[in-house]
């Protein structure tokens, strides 16, 4: 068996991509909201709740940092995917590296 540049199959765990998929959304309404984008009462909490995200998913940096440095790719790139993600970033990260997530 090959190595698989894009990681191990728990990386493409459907829970896992939907997780990420509802980050990003979140991500993006907060950005959206931000920017004046979208008409008033839309998503009015989006900001709040994503600066919760983030803050929660810092913090999660030094506690799960034996994960964060199993990743392949450069450290940055893994510190900034657990920013972003979170344990969705570093549950394929428990058993072995993987390269992308």
């Amino acid at each position: 068996r090959g190595s698989n540049p894009l990681g191990d199959a728990t990386s493409f765990a459907p829970w896992l991509l939907a997780g990420k998929a509802l980050c990003v959304v979140l991500y993006a309404a907060a950005v959206a909201r931000l920017a004046g984008w979208l008409p008033d009462g839309e998503f009015p909490y989006a900001p709040w709740i994503a600066a919760v995200f983030l803050i929660v998913h810092a913090i999660e940096v030094p506690i799960f940092w034996h994960r964060v440095t199993k990743y392949r790719g450069p450290l940055a790139v893994s510190i900034a995917l657990t920013v972003l993600f979170g344990l969705l970033h570093l549950t394929p990260l428990r058993g072995g590296a993987t390269e992308a997530t």
